[in-house]
């Protein structure tokens, strides 16, 4: 069978190691949304709240948990997880042509720049001087690639990435537009008559496989290095102060923020909009949900939460309120439960 096809149901029950239920003969071509998917497309339900239109689907397959599979008009493919299942089927369906290898006339390379003759570097593309380009890598259109910065073997760096300076990048790093790695940390000294700033003499290290979203920002260290592991995966228009760590397989949903020094371990999970503050330290296996602030550091694996749900807006102003009286509603039942005490002994 020829790849370009597509791929019968038993052969990608084969490849994915799943359990294939019903005319496993058909052929895919494509993947497509649950609700109106094609005859030749793959679907999946990962989220409950979709059963609903599982009944009536049209697809050529679903990728499903068993507990579903009774319910599917059409055959199904049966996963322990289904949206992991389904992300490596889908990237069987992803064709983006790669770049043919070479540096395009309009780039500006360094002498003592190197740039393997299998990589690509695309328009408008800086690459400074002390620089390597290794073995596959791509370089989109306006990247610069600052003195002494690394791009490790098959990275990919979307159009306008900024590598600033002493920044290395493992294998398979894949940097989405507009991001800037190895700019100057947040580092200011108040004197007398006001600010010092403190040099920021570090670099950058981004581990293998790592992903890293569109106008994020990781900051250089000031002495010694920001690290991401392998594998860690960053949302877009995050924000990476100097001298972080992230630990392995954590991934920061977007808008996250993470202060200076702090340590995040491996197999993390940071929501939306979170903040971790700075000089902090976060056990492996941890998730923040969204919008939450972490002001002390978290020893224990678990789900932390903070911030007030939205809520009606007469509602939440009668809160706030009431917010400010605590205080003084705290001593009052303090000063209650001291003569409830003293009451208490006298009958006694």
């Amino acid at each position: 069978m020829e790849r370009s096809t597509g791929y019968r149901i038993d052969e990608l029950a084969r490849r994915f190691g799943l359990e294939a239920r019903g005319n496993t003969t058909a052929v895919i071509r494509g993947v497509a949304p649950l609700a109106g998917a094609a005859g030749d497309r793959l679907a999946f339900l990962a989220n409950p709240r979709y059963a609903s239109e599982l009944a009536h689907t049209t697809a050529g397959v679903v990728v499903l948990a068993g507990e579903h599979a009774g319910a599917s008009p059409v055959p199904v493919l049966v996963a322990r997880d289904p949206y992991l299942a389904y992300a490596r089927i889908a990237a069987l369906f992803d064709h983006a042509a790669a770049p043919a290898p070479g540096v395009h006339p309009s780039a500006v390379v360094a002498r003592d720049a190197r740039v393997d003759p299998t990589a690509s570097v695309a328009a408008g593309c800086v690459v400074e001087a002390g620089a390597a380009i290794e073995a596959g890598a791509v370089l989109g259109p306006q990247c610069v690639v600052g003195p002494d910065c690394v791009v490790g073997a098959q990275s990919l760096l979307g159009a306008r990435v900024v590598l600033v300076t002493r920044v290395v990048l493992g294998k398979r790093v894949l940097i989405h537009p507009g991001a800037v790695l190895g700019a100057d940390g947040f580092g200011i000294a108040r004197g007398e008559h006001g600010w010092t700033k403190v040099p920021q003499l570090g670099g950058v290290r981004i581990g293998d496989d790592c992903e890293i979203g569109a106008n994020t920002t990781i900051d250089r260290g000031a002495l010694e290095d920001t690290v991401l592991e392998e594998d860690v995966r960053l949302d877009n228009q995050i924000q990476i102060a100097h001298n972080v760590r992230i630990g392995a397989h954590t991934a920061l949903a977007g808008c996250a923020a993470v202060a200076g020094s702090a340590r995040i371990g491996r197999d993390c999970l940071i929501g939306g909009g979170a903040g971790v503050l700075g000089h902090l330290e976060i056990a492996d296996g941890v998730t923040i949900t969204a919008m939450s602030l972490v002001t002390r550091s978290i020893r224990a694996p678990g789900v932390y939460s903070s911030g007030a749900p939205i809520e009606e807006n007469r509602t939440w102003r009668r809160n706030a309120a009431r917010m400010r009286q605590l205080d003084r509603m705290a001593r009052r039942i303090a000063a209650l439960e001291k003569q409830l005490e003293s009451l208490t002994r006298e009958r006694s």
